[in-house]
């Protein structure tokens, strides 16, 4: 894995979220540490007993109490998830402060800026706080020209059959 990258995992299909979880395993087999951190996701891989077998090399985290969908959710309901979503977003200034990790996936944050939980400054509030040695991963369904810019990679997963 290079050293110091940003990485973008965009696009309609599946398989985005499991493609950062490869280069975590990856990463994590070279020694290196990596911290998870899932944004706008049902109960699923966060209880997965698989992933607690990872640690500590492979850490994760995810800040929403609710497992449900944020969209189905009551306007009182998705307020409370959105302080524990910023929660998760300056968790991961923090880590990335104190260099934690060799590698960040911040899974599923594309969509904190589509949803406006987040705005473009806030993310890029995230990135400017990467040390040299860390690589950061994000993923999520769309990606602005901006995002583009900052990325050192994008790559688009679509679904053709």
């Amino acid at each position: 894995m290079a050293e110091g990258k940003i990485l973008i995992f965009s696009g309609d299909g599946h398989g985005k979220s499991p493609a950062a979880l490869g280069k975590a395993v990856e990463a994590a087999s070279w020694g290196k540490k990596v911290v998870i951190i899932q944004f706008l996701k049902e109960w699923g891989l966060g209880e997965s007993e698989f992933i607690k077998r990872l640690e500590p090399e492979i850490k994760l985290f995810r800040f929403e109490k609710s497992g449900e969908n944020f969209d189905l959710l009551t306007k009182e309901r998705q307020e409370e998830e959105i302080f524990n979503i910023k929660n998760g977003i300056n968790f991961a200034k923090k880590v990335l402060n104190t260099g934690e990790c060799n590698l960040l996936i911040l899974d599923e944050v594309l969509g904190l800026i589509d949803n406006g939980i987040i705005s473009m400054e806030e993310l890029e509030a995230v990135l400017q706080a990467k040390s040299d040695e860390t690589t950061i991963i994000m993923t999520g369904i769309t990606v602005n020209e901006k995002l583009c810019s900052l990325a050192d990679e994008v790559s688009k997963i679509e679904t053709i059959r």
